[in-house]
């Protein structure tokens, strides 16, 4: 793995733990301070991907994700310690691909990073999702939820992975059935929605108010890559 990313941070001792952490599992990576340095070195270097602070000194990540992006192609990660959805939000409208909260967990960035980069191409031997306490792997084919594996069928697995691996991106019942089945939606086939209920029992999903796959009315369905109890 020869994967490019640049760290953008001005707290040298985060900035060291990210580095020393993501250096160990393969990455190259390159830090640099300054938000009013950082455009040019993203478009110049042009890494796999950019994890890019919110307060910097010089220009704030938000400008920089929003300048960069029209001539960037790469993924950006926005980590910002304020947890706060607004920003959520507007991390995302500038054309970031994901936003983490401080404090980080090495483990949790990993995770992120590995699924931007495998839904960007990048990554294709990153097979292991995790999502807090739960975790799902496609070339074990298994699936475990605070440490315990998940009896699944082998459609479920299909359909769960299928979901945990676009988190974030609202699929719509045509889009799981294409991908799954290679045929459209018609409408009266409720075989996702049932498969859709007994993953969200499985996940110990709030059935009247599910907050791990979410139904987005009139749209589809969505993995939720925040809403998972942290690791312990």
């Amino acid at each position: 793995m020869n994967t490019h990313i640049l760290l953008v941070e001005d707290d040298d001792r985060l900035a060291e733990l990210i580095c020393a952490y993501l250096a160990k599992h393969g990455y190259r990576v390159e830090r640099m301070s300054r938000g009013d340095e950082a455009e040019t070195a993203i478009l110049q270097s042009r890494p796999d991907l950019v994890i890019l602070d919110v307060m910097l000194p010089g220009k704030d990540g938000f400008a920089v994700c929003r300048d960069v992006r029209p001539r960037y192609t790469g993924r950006i990660l926005i980590m910002t310690a304020r947890d706060e959805g607004v920003d959520e939000i507007l991390g995302l409208e500038l054309g970031a691909d994901d936003y983490l909260a401080k404090p980080v967990e090495p483990r949790r960035l990993l995770a992120r990073i590995r699924a931007l980069l495998r839904r960007g191409g990048e990554d294709p031997s990153a097979d292991t999702l995790v999502f807090g306490q739960f975790s799902i792997c496609q070339a074990t084919r298994e699936a475990a939820w605070r440490g315990a594996a998940l009896e699944l069928t082998t459609a479920e697995f299909d359909l769960l992975w299928m979901l945990a691996s676009q988190a974030g991106t609202i699929l719509s019942r045509d889009d799981i059935m294409a991908k799954l089945r290679g045929i459209g939606f018609d409408g009266a086939d409720r075989s996702i929605d049932a498969r859709i209920s007994r993953l969200r029992k499985k996940l110990h999903d709030n059935p009247d108010s599910p907050t791990r796959i979410k139904t987005v009315r009139g749209k589809g369905y969505l993995f939720s890559r925040s809403d998972w109890e942290p690791e312990k």
